[in-house]
């Protein structure tokens, strides 16, 4: 059993809380949050105790961190524990400012770091990867990522979110790194602010469409509103020489009724964290053969920064409607 620290005690870090003390091979050795009633009944449900920060990183007992605390500290939260000698599992994205985020490459670089872009783990898109690299379609030339929100947040998040881009698209940045197989070298992007005036008004948009470029011609065009109006919204198209290769949405259950009107099928799934539990799992189980000695990390650092660059450059082309080199 490996002991692992979770530091934050909000919404995502109680989905990592329960896949960490449900796993075999893992145990919640530790909670740590600024708020303290958060922390304590954290872990109470799991049977584990409340400590700080410096207290997880001194102890030679613990293992691994999983920091699911604000964006703001992921960066040096992840780089202390790194330097304490901890694997490290952190949230996306690894920081907001993209220079901020480079300064840690030597204290990271080479660091036992999980980047937690959870979509690489979804069983769904881990198919459709392992088909299209197999030749399944042929040779991929374009992809389609659409990624809509079943409604906006609210604005108080919108306001330190870092934006749509590093907020919400930054997920479908680091997806087309992956299934393109080459780098982006040319971003361009639209957005508009159609869902609700008030992310406008905080300098946000809360639709838009970014088309990314390779050097070899590959394209991706990456489709992201706040609001679908029917659900949450996660499909991949991936086309090439031979064919295309489709992932589609997930639907509550896979009943339909068939009537004079046609056939309805459920509705989709309407939360993040109902439509990637799976993911959710598997990549704390990813961690897990990390903590093992088994495996590396599948997507770490140079992996956040270079989304991180991709969600800098699209800001940087919707204010100047340039296409932008990340």
């Amino acid at each position: 059993m490996h002991k692992v620290a979770l530091i934050g005690a909000g919404r995502i870090g109680r989905i990592h809380a329960r896949n960490i003390a449900r796993h075999p091979r893992l145990a919640l050795a530790a909670v740590v949050d600024p708020v303290e009633e958060a922390a304590h009944a954290l872990a109470t449900e799991w049977q584990s105790r409340v400590a700080t920060l410096d207290g997880v990183l001194a102890d030679p007992d613990v293992a691994g961190v999983v920091i699911a605390s604000s964006t703001d500290t992921h960066l040096d939260y992840s780089v202390r524990a790194a330097a304490a000698g901890k694997a490290v599992f952190c949230e996306k994205p690894i920081d907001q400012d993209l220079a901020r985020a480079r300064t840690a490459a030597d204290a990271l670089s080479g660091a036992r770091l999980l980047l937690a872009f959870n979509r690489r783990f979804d069983p769904n898109f881990q198919a459709l990867k392992a088909r299209l690299d197999g030749g399944e379609v042929g040779s991929l030339e374009s992809l389609q990522i659409t990624s809509n929100d079943p409604g906006p947040p609210p604005p108080a998040y919108v306001a330190v979110s870092g934006g749509l881009f590093k907020d919400m698209a930054i997920h479908d940045f680091d997806m087309a790194r992956w299934l393109l197989g080459e780098e982006p070298v040319a971003v361009f992007a639209v957005g508009s602010c159609l869902v609700d005036p008030e992310i406008g008004r905080l300098g946000d948009v809360d639709t838009a469409r970014t088309l990314l470029r390779t050097a070899s011609g590959r394209l991706c065009v990456i489709s992201n509103s706040r609001r679908s109006g029917f659900g949450y919204d996660q499909r991949i198209e991936a086309y090439a020489s031979a064919g295309m290769l489709r992932a589609d949405n997930v639907t509550e259950t896979t009943v339909q009724a068939w009537t004079e009107a046609g056939a309805a099928a459920d509705r989709f799934q309407n939360f993040f964290l109902d439509r990637y539990a799976e993911a959710y799992r598997r990549e704390m189980d990813h961690f897990a053969d990390m903590l093992d000695g088994s495996c590396s990390a599948s997507v770490g650092y140079a992996d956040g920064v270079a989304a991180l660059a991709l969600a800098e450059a699209a800001a940087q082309s919707l204010r100047s409607g340039q296409v932008v080199a990340p």
